[in-house]
């Protein structure tokens, strides 16, 4: 039996999580699709899917063993596309990890338009805000907002688009201790902190007079930015967020911007995804649409895409 065959076939049904449905793309029937499997579970020795009459998932073998799988297959399809001059058409799960903030209304609308541009991909986002291991879990590619040299270098890190960062508060919070004319006053106020930074509340700010290092109080610290976010409407301190989680609430006045000319920094958005001469055409095209989508940018904040 072809076992490069028997790989595509598994590679299918665990991403469909049917064999029904996967003999029916790659056009075999149900129970030649079902000898393919049997044939890789035997010679591994292991068994890959779970069956029951109305399920199949993968057993730890299997995911390990469908995550490098899969990677293979798809740096093949691009070689043979190289080789013979052929387009690949996109198509098959993209497993896409990004922070929890890159849910919202602009980035959902451009996943909208590339499924409708490329309608046989589909999506599996992790939003839970770790950095994942990329190769060993599985994903695709992950969309990270930091310093390039903070970033893995045995990655490629395509940076896409600049994400203005606001130091923000309520108005409640802001009457209540006092509105900071300058860089010197937010020391002492009450910090909702993002786990990645730093942990005792020390920053050094780049101001309109200098450099200045400025110590607030941090009252709570998440890798949720969300948390977060609710924290700061409910009054409980000033918190560092990017603009798409804050403009809507900025302009209805429930949060204002705190010295913006002198606190406010720009987080650099990065494709990131595993080093292979020949990347898969979903991981390809995406990448690329998200950087042609200039509709990501909201105007009022000068976000600027990165040439």
């Amino acid at each position: 039996m072809d076992t490069l065959m028997s790989l595509r076939v598994f590679c299918t049904v665990a991403e469909l999580k049917s064999f029904t449905a996967a003999a029916d793309r790659l056009g075999l029937s149900p129970a030649m699709a079902s000898k393919h499997v049997m044939h890789l579970e035997n010679r591994l020795g292991t068994r890959l899917l779970n069956r029951t009459s109305r399920h199949v998932s993968m057993t730890e073998s299997g995911t390990l063993y469908f995550n490098q799988s899969r990677q293979m297959l798809d740096g093949l399809d691009e070689v043979e596309a190289a080789v013979s001059n052929v387009t690949v058409m996109p198509r098959g799960t993209l497993r896409l990890s990004a922070p929890v903030w890159v849910a919202n209304a602009l980035v959902t609308r451009a996943l909208a338009e590339y499924h409708q541009r490329y309608p046989d991909v589909r999506f599996d986002i992790d939003l839970s805000g770790r950095i994942v291991n990329l190769v060993d879990e599985g994903f695709d590619l992950a969309l990270r907002a930091t310093a390039p040299e903070r970033l893995d270098p045995s990655l490629v890190a395509r940076p896409l688009l600049q994400v203005p960062f606001h130091l923000v508060g309520s108005p409640a919070y802001l009457a209540r201790t006092g509105r900071p004319a300058e860089v010197s006053d937010l020391n002492g106020h009450s910090l909702l902190a993002y786990s990645g930074m730093n942990a005792n509340g020390s920053f050094a700010l780049d101001g309109r007079k200098g450099p200045e290092t400025v110590s607030f109080r941090t009252v709570m610290q998440s890798e949720n930015e969300i948390m977060l976010h609710l924290a700061a409407l409910e009054d409980m301190g000033l918190v560092f967020l990017p603009v798409w989680m804050t403009q809507a609430d900025i302009a209805d006045g429930r949060l204002e911007m705190v010295l913006p000319e002198d606190v406010t920094f720009k987080a650099t958005l990065h494709a990131v995804y595993p080093t292979r001469k020949y990347l898969s055409a979903k991981v390809r095209t995406f990448v690329d649409f998200l950087a042609s989508r200039k509709s990501l940018c909201p105007m009022s904040a000068e976000i600027q895409l990165a040439k």
